[in-house]
């Protein structure tokens, strides 16, 4: 006696939904897969992603299957990502509560509370600006609604009206943390007219919002907020017992959104007890079946893991330019910029006082703004809110080219540098990718700038798997780097040095030089000395005094750490059997520790030492704000021109 009616085909969906909690859980205690996180009590608000279209987006938290499954993704699929088969989204390379689909624009989640709001705002953000009648869904559970990444995107999505919907999925746990003391919604916290209580047991009641708030999103009505209210059937995950923490008062009184489906759609003749029925035994026997196939498929290949860290080399065009032989890299930037929006119609700038009349703190954006105002734009003091959009962006096919005033002031956008943007291609499997350019104007070396305007850090960012890392030392590299960085379709940083961009440095007619390839500042066949960005001047002068001594300095500005060209570092070598690294990083933990450390137990370059490798940099001590104590902590031409010496002398 079943009707007609997008009910029984959600139904079906919960069922099954139900039915793979449960096979999870017997596949756990038989040891097939190492984690499982129920969605049990969840599944009312697949009614929200059953409403949406295929080239909408869902940006689902680790709890997310129910409303994957409801935007269309096959439960075969995410099977195959319980059990981490080589076949599964990621390659068995992702938890498997972080599912994804580029077919069905599902991004792949991860595992930080709220990291994925932030993107799904960028994703809305570039919705609007193509002026796109799709939306692009947010889900999270409300302990993460105390994360600040949250309210970031809250607020840029309420600034900027955009198409998006964020469900808070309110068990009132945080794994076993009760929040309803906590939360924002229960500190009222929120303004009633951005958000609605939703009965998230309740399907008719889910659809019935869903459906308002999905019309106002396409309708260009801006943001909503449903905070729906579930009960959590099962543990937080399968490695805990709620039972501990939870009262067996509590326990019984938790509403089953499956059983109140039921009993409305019996109520309104729609299914009979035995039709009920018949669709669970379906359910079960097609996610058993689902599952089983899913284990006979193949395991990941260990030798293919490092696949799809970076994408594939390309072949870059020149960039075409007018400036003369002097100029600075300041001016190499504000034209190579110029160029990119003009070149590439999907280049989007976003960053603090980049418009016009500042053009930035130091000028980099200068009159940008006035000739592409829909794509140069000022962006809140929130470097989570930059970083983060701009990965939603690039899902758009966006090219994000976003500044940081200064690097030291990136950290708060850390979690989206590490989470999301140098992740995204190899936890995808290569499915997914996150062009992206970030810079920022770093270094010391210009009194007073004290803690937080003087840092280097580059140590931080080549250590993060995924991203590459450029540091330009003169106005060739500037123009060389950021073209590159156009072109190719991984993300990178490059850091702009502050003591000597506004020296001038000649430009001459040669081919590009992308990433990955260092620079011959001058040739020499006793000491090779590798340096970037600020210390490269230092090093000239040293290197001078080094020649009034008859010693022979071969400087390398490596200018791209990360790739980094081990085959010109090995040629030099292989000439002068001395090496020098110095840098204005911290000593412990910079970049130039890796570079001897890969000397001295590598037979491929250490074969040819004559001496102990020598490491220059900064004391590992913060940058002082007065210039005496700063340049007391620095790299100077004394001690460089020592270690020198001393590697030759040993």
């Amino acid at each position: 006696m079943i009707k007609t009616s997008w009910q029984i085909p959600l139904l079906k969906l919960m069922l099954q939904s139900r039915a793979a909690d449960k096979r999870e859980a017997i596949l756990i205690r038989q040891g097939k897969a190492p984690t499982h996180l129920s969605c049990s009590g969840h599944e009312a608000l697949m009614a929200i992603t059953y409403q949406l279209e295929k080239e909408d987006y869902l940006y689902p938290y680790p709890r997310g299957c129910h409303l994957m499954m409801g935007k269309g993704l096959n439960r075969r699929e995410i099977a195959q990502d319980f059990l981490a088969k080589a076949n599964s989204s990621s390659g068995g390379r992702s938890m498997s509560i972080h599912s994804g689909s580029r077919e069905l624009n599902i991004f792949p989640g991860t595992a930080p509370t709220a990291s994925q709001c932030i993107p799904a705002a960028g994703t809305a953000w570039g919705q609007k600006l193509l002026k796109q009648k799709f939306i692009t869904v947010c889900s999270t559970g409300e302990g993460a609604t105390r994360e600040g990444e949250f309210f970031e995107a809250i607020s840029f999505s309420i600034e900027h009206q955009l198409p998006i919907i964020f469900i808070i999925e309110d068990n009132h746990y945080a794994i076993s943390t009760p929040t309803k003391s906590m939360s924002p919604f229960h500190l009222k916290i929120f303004d009633s007219s951005h958000f609605l209580r939703v009965n998230g047991s309740d399907v008719l009641e889910v659809y019935g919002v869903a459906e308002k708030a999905i019309n106002k999103a396409r309708s260009n009505n801006g943001p909503s907020i449903l905070w729906c209210e579930v009960d959590r059937l099962d543990s937080h995950t399968a490695g805990e017992d709620h039972n501990l923490y939870r009262s067996k008062e509590e326990l019984l009184d938790m509403k089953d959104p499956i059983v109140i489906f039921k009993e409305k759609l019996i109520k309104g003749g729609y299914i009979t007890d035995q039709d009920f029925n018949t669709l669970k035994e379906e359910a079960e026997n097609d996610i058993l079946n689902s599952y089983q196939a899913a284990d006979k498929e193949e395991e990941p290949d260990a030798n293919d893991i490092r696949k799809h860290l970076y994408g594939p080399l390309i072949e870059h065009n020149l960039l075409p330019h007018s400036l003369g032989k002097d100029t600075t890299m300041v001016k190499s930037l504000n034209h190579v910029l110029d160029k990119g929006l003009s070149t590439y119609p999907n280049i989007i700038m976003f960053g603090q006082d980049i418009e016009a009349p500042k053009g930035g703190v130091f000028g980099f954006t200068k009159n940008l703004s006035t000739k592409y105002p829909d794509r140069v734009i000022n962006a809140p003091i929130a470097e989570s809110t930059i970083i983060g959009t701009a990965v939603g962006l690039s899902a758009l096919g966006f090219l994000p080219v976003f500044e940081i005033q200064f690097i030291d002031f990136i950290t708060p956008g850390f979690d989206q540098l590490v989470t999301q943007v140098s992740t995204l291609r190899w936890r995808s499997n290569g499915q997914w990718c996150c062009p992206l350019v970030l810079y920022a104007p770093y270094g010391a070396y210009l009194p007073s700038g004290g803690l937080w305007h003087s840092q280097s850090n580059e140590g931080w960012w080549t250590h993060i798997p995924g991203l590459r890392v450029a540091i330009p030392s003169n106005s060739e590299d500037v123009l060389d780097l950021f073209w590159a960085a156009f072109q190719d379709k991984d993300p990178s940083l490059i850091l702009i040095p502050k003591h000597i961009f506004r020296k001038k440095t000649q430009l001459t007619a040669r081919p590009l030089r992308p990433f990955g390839k260092l620079r011959i500042v001058q040739p020499g066949n006793d000491v090779t000395v590798i340096c970037w960005g600020n210390t490269v001047e230092l090093v000239e002068q040293a290197a001078m005094i080094a020649k009034n001594q008859d010693i022979s300095v071969e400087i390398l500005d490596l200018r791209s750490l990360v790739p980094c060209d081990w085959e010109g570092v090995e040629k030099s070598l292989s000439k002068t059997g001395r090496l020098v690294v110095v840098h204005e990083d911290n000593k412990t933990g910079g970049f130039g520790s890796s570079i001897i450390a890969e000397v001295v137990s590598n037979k491929k370059y250490s074969q040819y030492l004559y001496s102990m490798p020598q490491l220059v940099a900064r004391d590992d001590i913060h940058i002082p704000f007065h210039a005496k104590l700063e340049y007391a902590v620095l790299p100077s031409v004394a001690s460089i021109y020592n270690s020198i010496t001393k590697t030759i002398n040993e």
